[in-house]
């Protein structure tokens, strides 16, 4: 796991009730409609509302019909424009969304190849409730710093 914060041991302080929040939105990018759907009933099961992306291009789309999302699931290896791309052109557009990378490479590299396009965390996919749970913990504090 790659991430800012995040830590293993974060997951034995998290219960369901402490993260669930009707107001928070989240768009899972990836090409393949069976990880789109564990990743959108994973986010439900949180109270969040979901909408889903198959490509990169997709999702910076809908940022530029004026979208907005507190969480922003992206898979790296994705046709017409995968995650890296997608990422930066996200960043480069002022989107401040936390943006996960969620990818099947596990290797070093990879990761940090796809942090460095401006992943605020890097998990191998498919996310677990553990670490969904984490990451609305995680939105959940910068969201009462604003």
């Amino acid at each position: 796991m790659s991430g800012n914060g995040a830590s293993s041991s974060s997951l034995n302080m998290i219960s369901g009730e402490d993260v669930v929040n009707n107001n928070l939105t989240a768009l899972v990018v990836d090409d393949s409609p069976l990880l789109r759907l564990l990743h959108d009933i994973h986010l439900k099961k949180y109270g969040l509302k979901v909408q889903v992306a198959e490509n990169g291009k997709v999702a910076v789309d809908l940022f530029h019909l004026g979208a907005s999302f507190d969480l922003v699931l992206m898979d790296k290896e994705m046709p017409v424009m995968n995650g890296v791309e997608a990422t930066k052109e996200l960043r480069a557009m002022g989107v401040t969304s936390m943006i996960v990378g969620v990818t099947s490479k596990d290797g070093p590299g990879e990761q940090q190849a796809f942090m460095e396009a401006g992943l605020d965390y890097c998990f191998e996919k498919p996310l677990t409730p553990e670490i969904i749970g984490i990451l609305l913990e995680e939105l959940n504090k910068h969201n009462k710093k604003d």
